[in-house]
């Protein structure tokens, strides 16, 4: 018999949000909104999209392993050096390399809890030692993490802004905890959703900042509308990438990826619709759940967390929202247990998810006997 080391056995792997055909196979709905990945509700760039139909017929030809025209746009987009920029099959895939080239079996990674689930299942799967410091107030508490620095600390991991919470930490803030983390320690900087949170003039841009012991993660699943297609990139100090570049997969991200990340990075139209439509769709949706009397967090990103008073009362409008058609995210295993995640959608959609949640909601509290004004 093969022996499975405990800890894959004990392994929780990643559950993305509920896919739509497989709700409509199991409910039978004519009618089916999907607001629980943090998905683009435009639909990917159609730059990106057109690039891709010139690209398949040469769909037999191996991709570049460095990734020449990518690396090269995205250092002309960002004002950065080829060499200082490495591409993957998504940020999930930037993650498990990172982790695997710079850290050992007996080190210890930092980070907090109610984070990037992607994060604790990669550093679960080698089986590392994992150390996750409490939010503070739905909040990375960067003081909390640094005070949890220890000799044995190899790489701190950071979302800024934090996914599912949607909280952003501050420059100042940033700068004071840079200021009390080691050289010897990694700090991991995912910025997936910046491009929602770049107009706070406090927002730390991790491109701006110039240090030995940093790399910023970057992706075009949310913003371009590409998730499908699985495209991450990294800026680091030229000889960390250069490590990195040793462990990756050699021809990733596939051809027609890279040609459609390309394309995507000169849709500047496409990008500016998509930040003006999360704004309008998260402005409505904080108008109900005020009116309604849900609890939810300030958000910097293209989502919300909603909070209901326990884990139970989440577990069932998640399942209500399913039965009707509505797919939302249920965060428990993210570190929130009485948290839900609604990402923005077309206007359409988010009418549907509010008129949605408005018929459950109220039943919900008569169910749980919670009075309306607690």
């Amino acid at each position: 018999m093969i022996k499975i080391p405990k800890h894959i056995q004990n392994l929780q792997p990643y559950k993305a949000g509920k896919p739509i055909d497989e709700l409509a196979r199991e409910k039978k709905l004519s009618k089916i909104v999907k607001l629980a990945s943090n998905e683009n509700p435009l639909g990917p760039s159609p730059k990106a999209v057109e690039a891709i139909k010139k690209s398949l017929s040469e769909l037999h030809r191996y991709t570049n392993p460095s990734a020449y025209k990518l690396v090269n746009t995205i250092a002309n987009k960002y004002n950065k050096k080829p060499s200082e920029i490495v591409t993957s099959s998504g940020s999930d895939s930037l993650l498990q390399y990172i982790i695997s080239t710079f850290s050992e079996k007996d080190d210890e990674l930092l980070t907090s809890k109610g984070t990037f689930i992607g994060w604790y299942v990669n550093v679960h799967k080698y089986g590392f030692n994992s150390i996750e410091v409490p939010l503070k107030y739905y909040h990375f508490d960067l003081d909390g993490i640094a005070n949890n620095i220890t000799l044995k600390t190899k790489i701190i991991y950071l979302a800024n802004p934090n996914n599912p919470t949607g909280t952003m930490f501050t420059k100042n803030e940033f700068d004071s905890f840079l200021s009390r983390v080691p050289g010897s320690v990694l700090v991991v900087l995912d910025e997936a959703y910046t491009v929602y949170a770049e107009s706070y003039p406090d927002y730390p841009n991790g491109l701006e900042y110039e240090k030995d012991n940093l790399i910023i993660l970057r992706t075009l699943s949310k913003s371009y509308g590409l998730a499908g297609l699985r495209i991450g990139f990294a800026f680091g100090p030229e000889n960390l990438i250069k490590e990195l570049y040793k462990i990756k997969l050699p021809f990733e991200p596939n051809h027609l990826a890279q040609e459609a990340a390309i394309a995507a990075f000169e849709d500047d139209e496409f990008l500016k619709r998509t930040v003006e439509l999360n704004r309008k769709s998260l402005a409505k949706m904080i108008q109900k759940f005020n009116e309604l009397g849900i609890e939810h967090v300030s958000t910097a990103a293209n989502f919300l967390l909603l909070i209901f008073p326990s884990e139970e009362f989440a577990f069932d409008l998640n399942v209500e929202c399913l039965n009707k058609g509505l797919i939302l995210r249920h965060v428990k295993s993210f570190g929130i247990p009485n948290g839900i995640r609604i990402n923005s959608g077309t206007m359409e959609e988010t009418d549907f998810a509010l008129e949605v949640i408005s018929e459950i909601y109220y039943a919900l509290l008569e169910k749980h006997k919670i009075s309306v004004n607690n």
